[in-house]
């Protein structure tokens, strides 16, 4: 049995029906001349409105950042918080390639419910402009934007805890979580820092989306996979990358020679995340020692039967035993009142 093969065998039938789908609907929407069809993969793209009513122990909101570019975030905030009690802030990102899903697709919109709840932290679902409509670095751009319109006073809730922020992200958004705090690092470094009295404590990196022009093992290995697949990224980064630009462009191959050297960024401390059975997994651990050569404080979590985005499906064993281990990374730094 092949590796391909004997990932989907163990997937439980609920989880190997979901990618089934999901994988032919993708497939159907990616045009030959480079655009999606948003119509024909929205009858799979469920969709969850916010509601102040409770569910599961959280209550959601929708906030506007920019009206002119229709840039907005989903507020998950935990019930029962003890008055005075200040929550960590997680600022999450979702996948997608940069050119599918949403902050109020159904999956994502479960995801960030569990972690407000189990992490209890105010989690902002950041739903940022989509390729190829929107190109590098529009999704970074939007980050930013969300980063400095949480970060005045008075626009989040008193429980907020604007010194204890962790970027997190799976997939494309992983990427966005190292290239958008990347900026704000540097901005960090500089005497007039516009994100203060925002501060960015960790990153979060769930199986990043990371590519180069060199095929790597595991993309060679690991063709056909749930998920993922060497067509599907290649035609994403065609999509949101520059026109004339490839992989080797620094928005996707972060340590490569046109990416800037990590050690100069100053990055906070940061968990990357992998999956035995993802096929971005060889540019996620050279990422990770990428980190670690340059000094910076980084944990590997390597989960070896785990497919790409497992986390997002809670009947997997991994998908729990993350969450638990993103708990303790949060619970390791101290509320900045507390300093």
């Amino acid at each position: 049995m092949g590796t391909s093969e004997a990932a989907y065998r163990s997937l439980p039938w609920r989880t190997k029906l979901f990618c089934s789908v999901m994988g032919v609907f993708t497939d159907m929407s990616l045009r030959k001349d480079g655009t999606i069809n948003r119509r024909l993969f929205g009858i799979i793209d469920f969709t969850s409105p916010a509601s102040g009513r409770p569910t599961n122990g959280v209550s959601t909101a929708d906030f506007t950042v920019d009206s002119s570019t229709g840039v907005w975030f989903r507020l998950f905030t935990p019930t029962g918080t003890p008055a005075g009690k200040k929550l960590p802030i997680i600022v999450f990102f979702h996948g997608g390639g940069f050119g599918f899903l949403a902050a109020n697709s159904k999956a994502y919109d479960d995801v960030c419910r569990r972690f407000a709840r189990r992490l209890q932290a105010l989690v902002i679902s950041v739903n940022y402009r989509l390729a190829p409509e929107h190109k590098f670095p529009t999704p970074y751009d939007d980050a930013e934007a969300t980063l400095h319109w949480i970060s005045k006073p008075g626009r989040l809730p008193e429980s907020a805890d604007l010194g204890r922020c962790f970027l997190a992200g799976d997939s494309a958004g992983a990427n966005i979580v190292h290239h958008v705090g990347s900026r704000v690092a540097a901005a960090s470094s500089l005497k007039e820092d516009d994100f203060w009295p925002l501060r960015i404590v960790g990153h979060v990196t769930i199986q990043p989306f990371f590519g180069g022009e060199e095929r790597v093992p595991s993309e060679l290995r690991l063709r056909d996979v749930p998920i993922v697949s060497i067509e599907r990224t290649d035609f994403l980064w065609r999509a949101f990358l520059p026109e004339g630009a490839n992989r080797d462009h620094p928005a996707a191959n972060v340590t490569g020679p046109h990416a800037p050297t990590l050690a100069e960024i100053g990055l906070p401390r940061t968990l990357v995340v992998v999956g035995g059975y993802d096929p971005l997994q060889d540019r996620q651990k050279l990422y990770y020692d990428a980190l670690k050569e340059a000094g910076i404080q980084a944990r590997l979590l390597e989960y070896p039967d785990a497919i790409h985005a497992f986390y997002a499906f809670p009947e997997l064993r991994e998908s729990g035993e993350l969450i638990a281990e993103i708990k303790s990374f949060i619970e390791e730094q101290a509320p900045s009142g507390e300093l």
